[in-house]
């Protein structure tokens, strides 16, 4: 017997023993499974971790799913940057901010995305309170173990949840940093269309017009090249028929052009040829964002914009005489949702924050690139908050980072976090 025991207990306090402090520590976490993965360079520890979700942060009886996030960790001491990604989060990455504190990450998948997908999509679950709920959580459990100074971050919708989430919580992040993020207001924002009609020279916005009308007027011929472009990519059409999108990717290359950092040296010139024209232009606006691929990848996304976050639509009066795919006695919109669903766009919310961030919205470094389209939406500067705005000259939504700021910039931003966190950035 003594033997035998000897045999059960060895195996079992040699795992006693290989587990770190962090491993015991998540062990003791509710609701969490964690699964240790490749270390980056620089941490101590890296984890997948997938974290128990009600769907219904209020009723919790109505089922639950896994959310997935990624663990890098330094020290429980170290500034914590819990990542409020808008979308999927395929692989564990460490963002800018991160590595400039030296700090641990949580980098957490969005509801309803990639992995953290409930069993049933029901949509009415896929809102704003139960997204930032979803982050509070995280926040509150991590919080057992890390005990230092909170941030959040994330790009672009990212950026957006960031913003939302330190509205529902403004306790749980001593600072937040958008970066790209739009607070749209309104379903069809017509400061998209202001800021097309601004940006830029008139040189080279009668040139990005000009694309726009040869590919329309010669129809046909835009048409047979597309159509193979469409069959090299392997792209089907139903959601929209293949004409409504040759006329959508050509609404939607304005915005792409100036949110991906369109050169206007590059495009073609009047004496171009129409393939010429189209080489450039599939290099900016492809229209396999309008094939059934892209509408399935983005369904969530597509429901949250038409439902609480707003987004944009595409002006027409100036093509009124060449789209015949599309209507034109209104602006069409650029929200697709799921199941071609009806539109139930309610902007309560997004103006409840807009004028929140007036009055209470302390502690945030927003950073945006001026020549991004989504730059119309954002969070202007405010010299009653004790806030931060960052307007990179010359920069795109992708473009808009720190690697890419000035030294003043540079210095300005690292200072603004030593003083809000106070603690000592190494160089």
């Amino acid at each position: 017997m003594r033997i035998l025991f000897l045999v059960i207990l060895l195996p079992y306090c040699w795992f006693c023993q290989a587990q770190t402090d962090l491993e015991k520590s998540l062990f003791l976490l509710d609701d969490v499974i964690f699964t240790k993965i490749e270390t980056p360079e620089g941490y101590d520890s890296a984890y997948k971790l997938m974290i128990r979700q009600p769907l219904d942060h209020a009723s919790p009886d109505k089922g639950h799913f896994y959310q997935k996030a990624y663990l890098s960790h330094r020290n429980t001491k170290a500034p914590t940057v819990i990542i409020t990604e808008g979308y999927n989060r395929d692989s564990n990455r460490i963002y800018e901010l991160t590595e400039l504190l030296d700090g641990n990450q949580i980098d957490v998948e969005h509801r309803f995305y990639g992995e953290s997908i409930p069993d049933s999509l029901e949509y009415q679950y896929l809102n704003l309170e139960q997204a930032t709920a979803d982050l509070h959580r995280i926040n509150q459990l991590f919080k057992k173990i890390y005990d230092g100074k909170w941030l959040s971050t994330g790009i672009s919708k990212g950026g957006q949840t960031t913003i939302f989430y330190r509205y529902f919580f403004p306790e749980d992040v001593d600072v937040s940093v958008p970066y790209v993020a739009p607070l749209n207001i309104e379903l069809e924002e017509t400061r998209i269309y202001d800021f097309l009609d601004t940006i830029g020279t008139d040189e080279c916005r009668k040139k990005i017009y000009d694309v726009q009308y040869k590919i329309l007027k010669n129809r046909d011929g835009s048409l047979r090249a597309m159509k193979w472009f469409a069959k090299g990519a392997n792209l089907d059409f139903e959601y929209l028929t293949f004409e409504e999108a040759f006329e959508y990717s050509v609404l939607e290359y304005p915005f792409s052009f100036w949110q991906w950092g369109g050169k206007c040296e590059d495009i073609p010139d009047e004496n171009a040829t129409l393939d010429e024209v189209l080489d450039h232009f599939t290099d900016i606006s492809d229209i396999g964002f309008f094939s059934d691929r892209d509408m399935s990848v983005y369904a969530s996304h597509y429901y949250q914009a038409g439902s609480q976050m707003g987004y944009y639509s595409y002006e027409t009066k100036e093509f009124k005489d060449l789209l015949k795919a599309l209507p034109t006695d209104s602006n069409p919109t650029a929200v697709f949702m799921p199941d071609k669903m009806p539109i139930n766009f309610n902007n309560s919310l997004p103006l409840k924050v807009n004028e929140w961030i007036k009055d209470h919205g302390d502690e945030f470094i927003y950073i945006n690139g001026a020549n991004d389209t989504w730059s119309a939406t954002s969070v202007k500067p405010n010299k009653a908050r004790k806030a931060v705005w960052f307007n990179l000259e010359g920069k795109d939504h992708g473009q808009a980072r720190i690697k890419n700021m000035t030294e003043s910039e540079k210095d300005l931003l690292e200072a603004t976090l030593e003083e809000w966190l106070d603690i000592e950035i190494e160089d």
